[in-house]
């Protein structure tokens, strides 16, 4: 196998093209440079406050806000993203990297979207992205997808009376003496179990643009938030079609309801039931 060249990057390039890679419709299509000073306000210190000048040299604001939109289009969890990145030229292309950049890490990415959540301007950030979006007709159409995902994290070794400390709200005897402790813990991840496997982390709520297959609305839980009781926070009226799709674990009552009232068409999978299999018909 011969070593890869700038034509062959060009021809690979080339062949996205031709397949209408929708992340070059994306880069035109938003002003990204219009984001740079409200990144810039959250994610830069002022010269005055730092130690000093050594040290790694921080990411550009508007590639580490890409990397963020990235993980929110695909819905990819931080370390997935670092893998993608180094592995499809589709994405490098779009964060405006090449072959010998260096890609952000997944650490670096949990960092700058922490820091955009503690100033609390993630949700103006991604509304007017897509509202730009908007005014180029990227509009809501053809219905909605409604799904959740497991996004794992390391497990805690904590014990008993440290966990129920952690769910009591307070903080376990001794954290508070030891901060690097303290920093390494994570107290908002929760357990779940998922076809019988026990999983610890978070999730995360997706609602997806049928036709354009764009995340629309999302919101983060902890992993023993059940899918069904963030539907309304997920479901999106600016949507012009009424269908909307999910699977069974969003079906009851409650929820169709829910659905009737607010104009919307249930296309929620039915779950069968003991003694009282599906029909024909509902499968």
């Amino acid at each position: 196998m011969g070593q890869m060249g700038f034509f062959d990057v060009s021809k690979r390039y080339a062949g996205l093209d031709a397949k209408a890679d929708p992340l070059v419709k994306l880069n035109a299509t938003v002003p990204w440079a219009d984001f740079r000073p409200q990144l810039e306000a959250v994610w830069r210190r002022p010269s005055e406050a730092r130690k000093s000048k050594a040290g790694r040299k921080p990411w550009d604001a508007v590639v580490m806000f890409k990397a963020l939109v990235l993980c929110e289009l695909y819905n990819l969890s931080d370390e997935q993203f670092e893998y993608q990145v180094r592995d499809r030229l589709s994405f490098m292309r779009f964060l405006g990297l090449g072959l010998e950049d260096p890609v952000p890490d997944a650490t670096t990415v949990w960092q700058y979207r922490e820091q955009l959540v503690q100033a609390e301007v993630v949700d103006e950030l991604f509304g007017a992205f897509d509202g730009y979006l908007k005014a180029q007709g990227w509009l809501a159409m053809g219905g909605q997808m409604i799904d959740a995902s497991i996004v794992p994290v390391p497990k805690q070794r904590n014990s008993r009376d440290e966990n129920a400390a952690i769910k009591a709200g307070e903080t376990p005897e001794g954290w508070a003496d030891k901060p690097a402790k303290k920093r390494q813990k994570d107290t908002d991840a929760r357990w779940t179990k998922k076809h019988g496997k026990s999983h610890y982390g978070y999730k995360n709520h997706v609602n997806v643009d049928r036709r354009h297959k764009l995340i629309r609305r999302y919101k983060v839980t902890d992993a023993a938030v059940h899918d069904s009781q963030v539907i309304d926070d997920v479901l999106d009226d600016d949507n012009t079609a009424s269908d909307v799709w999910a699977d069974s674990a969003y079906r009851s009552a409650e929820i169709e309801a829910k659905l009737e009232d607010r104009g919307l068409k249930s296309r929620i999978h039915r779950k069968g039931h003991r003694n009282r299999p599906l029909s024909k018909r509902e499968k």
